[in-house]
């Protein structure tokens, strides 16, 4: 919240028509400032510095797209020069990875550990500011700051990554997944949530830390391994045999395969594995026959399509806020009855 003070260096409104106010943090929300105006200042800062060198980083990309013949980009066979002037998108996506744990760790653990810690806790909520608000503006101030920092670098890292994502196989869709979209801001917010919930229930600061790193940690490897579920997979299936003259289907632009690769389609409609028939393999003649005797007809690919891609994120995101919101209810029940 904001309280409206007077400017001590400005005439009084007997002396002066038209008395202006100047607006200054007041009560728990200036508390929280300067409690934590450190973490706030290097949070801002850091943004900054990401915001300009991706910027920077950016401009360079796009002067050398600009030298290239326009048949070469729409060919999709770029020069090598080009992977090393797309390297540093995979840097800099790693690093914006990282940003969840250092928030869970860093800001969330100590944001209320440190205060019952050190009896900052006891000595505000005995004033006349009650526990649901101290509790409140400790929340939100730094989780609005936390959606609006992960949120610009996230912007502009897209905006970085549109002009060449459909350039090269190694920069599509799923290699730039949980960095782009709504994910990074629900992923940050859910990581300080657990941050601030840890240090409420450990009460020290330290441990709180190193127990967030875990789970924050194991978030991470959880939704790494599972995001791809959100999606429906679609198949390709062939019926035009598998002989020698015969390959595979191919997958539409930005797709990535799924499952164990290409598989086999029996007249049955049941799918065979790669491994079949392939002692055979080196003899065209039993090699077919093999197929023969399996009924194979064709080719069976499961991939995601790139145009999932934003309603997964979206429901990615929208899971890791719903646990934030039950985090964030925790917190507030908890403390209202077993803060001190």
């Amino acid at each position: 919240m904001t309280t409206l003070t007077r400017d001590p260096a400005r005439p009084t409104s007997a002396a002066r028509p038209g008395n202006r106010w100047v607006p200054r943090l007041g009560g728990p929300v200036w508390l929280v400032w300067r409690q934590h105006r450190a973490a706030f200042w290097t949070l801002i800062g850091l943004t900054l510095l990401g915001v300009i060198a991706m910027v920077y980083l950016r401009g360079q990309l796009v002067d050398y797209l600009s030298t290239l013949d326009p048949t070469t980009r729409k060919s999709g066979s770029m020069p090598s020069e080009f992977e090393d002037r797309a390297d540093p998108l995979f840097s800099i996506g790693s690093y914006l990875g990282y940003i969840p744990i250092l928030l869970g760790v860093f800001l969330g653990a100590p944001l209320v550990a440190g205060d019952l810690e050190t009896g900052t806790a006891k000595l505000v909520t005995s004033q006349s500011v009650s526990r649901l608000r101290w509790l409140t503006v400790k929340l939100a101030l730094p989780a609005v700051l936390v959606t609006l920092c992960t949120g610009v670098l996230t912007a502009v890292f897209t905006w970085w990554w549109s002009p060449v994502k459909s350039l090269s196989e190694s920069l599509t869709w799923t290699a730039f997944f949980s960095v782009t979209g709504p994910v990074p801001v629900a992923h940050a917010l859910l990581a300080f949530t657990v941050g601030v919930a840890v240090g409420m229930v450990l009460r020290r600061t330290l441990v709180s830390m190193v127990v967030t790193l875990g789970i924050v940690g194991a978030i991470g490897f959880v939704w790494s391994e599972c995001w791809r579920s959100l999606g429906n997979v679609l198949t390709i299936n062939t019926h035009d045999g598998v002989g020698p003259a015969m390959s595979p289907p191919d997958l539409p632009a930005q797709a990535e395969q799924q499952g164990q690769g290409t598989y086999f389609l029996t007249e049955s409609g049941d799918r065979l594995d790669w491994t079949t028939c392939l002692e055979h393999s080196e003899n065209a003649r039993a090699h077919s026959a093999c197929m023969d005797s399996q009924h194979v007809v064709g080719w069976s690919l499961d991939y995601l399509p790139a145009s999932q891609m934003h309603t997964m994120q979206w429901l990615g995101a929208g899971i890791m806020l719903a646990v934030s919101a039950v985090v964030v209810t925790f917190v507030i029940v908890r403390g209202r009855k077993r803060l001190l």
